[in-house]
């Protein structure tokens, strides 16, 4: 396999949204709105990894046939999230009534790029043996969100990564969320949060803040980068996935960390605005950076 610039693996979902007007089947995960995400700037170079369920394979060609190049690899089940929504849409049941079965270094042997990004859904996806492995395959990245989860009798619970200070050493880019940065380091600072992170070994620390705006923190430096205004919050769903497709794009193009984080941000008011993935443009992104100033 020809060695790529950037590359998402993880496992594409199949989603069961349940409101007491339907039920629908999408697909979802990180890996999902990433490689489509990605589709809107440029797939040059771009490698998505998955694994899912046979009967699932209808996603993976969809993906093809709109140029994303994707290894998918054979999963006895696809994972499978249930999301029951009531009369109050505030209130959400998550069940995972299917998971797939973990990445292994040998599946992931002939994966390489200038870029590998993790896209965990839950804490067994990537093992330290697979994160070992790839970290000699190209420069790791990692959205933490899954590390942190685990599933109990269907239940998605909040955990923390046992083995974060060894598995840590490998990563180059981390990103992380407020509630997600408390439970690794047991700091509400921001600040103070990602100076641990860099401690334990990570490169480029990205907290991201809600409407605060993200804080980076790389080459001994903090890059305040800010919240971009955003007429009207439709979709939230994979606002972090898409964060981490502009800031890694543009990071693989030589852009400074300030400038691939005000992109990422940038792109993230877009994603807000229409359900599903990222579906807009470059030139609307930087649009968006140019009249902020």
């Amino acid at each position: 396999m020809n060695n790529h610039k950037l590359c998402c693996i993880g496992f594409i979902t199949q989603d069961k949204i349940v409101t007491p007007q339907s039920t629908v089947y999408m697909p979802g995960g990180t890996s999902y709105y990433f490689a489509h995400g990605i589709r809107h700037l440029n797939t040059e170079g771009f490698l998505l990894v998955t694994a899912l369920a046979d009967s699932d394979l209808h996603v993976v060609e969809e993906m093809r046939q709109e140029g994303i190049e994707v290894k998918a690899l054979h999963s006895t089940h696809s994972v499978c999230f249930e999301n029951i929504y009531g009369a109050n849409t505030n209130e959400r049941k998550q069940r995972v009534t299917a998971k797939a079965d973990p990445f292994t270094p040998e599946g992931l042997a002939d994966v390489k790029a200038d870029i590998i990004h993790l896209g965990s859904l839950l804490a067994d996806d990537f093992s330290l043996e697979v994160i070992k492995s790839l970290s000699t395959q190209g420069q790791l990245s990692v959205d933490v969100q899954g590390f942190l989860r685990k599933v109990e009798n269907e239940q998605v619970l909040p955990i923390d990564w046992t083995e974060k200070r060894e598995a840590l050493r490998y990563i180059h880019t981390l990103k992380a969320n407020e509630g997600e940065m408390e439970v690794l380091t047991q700091c509400s600072d921001p600040h103070e949060a990602a100076l641990r992170i860099a401690d334990w070994g990570v490169k480029e620390v990205l907290l991201t803040l809600g409407d605060k705006g993200s804080l980076i923190y790389a080459g001994g430096q903090f890059y305040d980068i800010p919240a971009y205004p955003t007429l009207n919050i439709v979709d939230a769903t994979g606002c972090g996935d898409t964060y981490m497709v502009g800031y890694l794009y543009m990071r693989n193009r030589g852009a400074s960390y300030q400038e691939a984080g005000c992109f990422a941000a940038a792109m993230c008011t877009l994603k807000l605005q229409s359900h599903g993935p990222f579906k807009s443009t470059e030139a609307a992104v930087r649009n968006i950076i140019g009249q902020a100033f």
